[in-house]
């Protein structure tokens, strides 16, 4: 297989990813209740800082509901997968600096870092949504993160989950109109 056929495989088997996105928009919904509930700035953030913990097991869940293939196994493009999503890790510093040095913008670095690390889907899975709620997200998080006061939060997580709702749906709408041309 050439190049572009393994990232049509992995797109088709993978279904685009969705079923990270979708374990991505649970969390989410999980992080806005948390900044919801009257609790100090702090122990929302404690809280942020470990829900994430949660989104592989529940990808795996929720592939294993949609018949998703989230390895790859059998494509050389698997392992590329894997590591562009623990890329996303090594922008943890920053998540610990603002919880330190800035804690009332904590959940905008992390919406940011979460939107911003979509981007090289859009190669990985041929799908040009990603490679458009990449910048919307990280954009759009930083203005409402400019604006928004300490007790209103709540509505960058809100963002983030209609945010990956809506990259969810496109993304799915991509994944049937691939299986539909093979």
């Amino acid at each position: 297989m050439n190049i572009l056929e393994l990232k049509q495989d992995a797109s088709v088997k993978g279904k685009n990813g969705i079923a990270f996105i979708i374990a991505a928009t649970i969390i989410w919904s999980a992080i806005t209740i948390v900044y919801l509930l009257a609790l100090p700035l702090e122990t929302k953030n404690v809280i942020l800082l470990f829900l994430p913990a949660c989104l592989f097991p529940l990808a795996l869940a929720v592939s294993a509901l949609i018949k998703a293939d989230w390895k790859l196994a059998d494509n050389p493009l698997g392992m590329l997968g894997l590591f562009l999503n623990l890329a996303q890790l090594i922008y943890f510093p920053m998540i610990i600096w603002a919880f330190i040095q800035s804690p009332e913008q904590m959940v905008v670095f992390f919406a940011i870092i979460t939107g911003a690390h979509f981007f090289p889907y859009g190669w990985f899975y041929e799908a040009k949504p990603y490679y458009i709620f990449a910048p919307i997200i990280s954009v759009s998080i930083m203005v409402a993160g400019w604006t928004i006061q300490v007790n209103h939060l709540w509505i960058i997580s809100l963002m983030m989950v209609i945010f990956l709702s809506i990259l969810a749906l496109l993304l799915y709408g991509d994944y049937q109109r691939k299986v539909k041309s093979n």
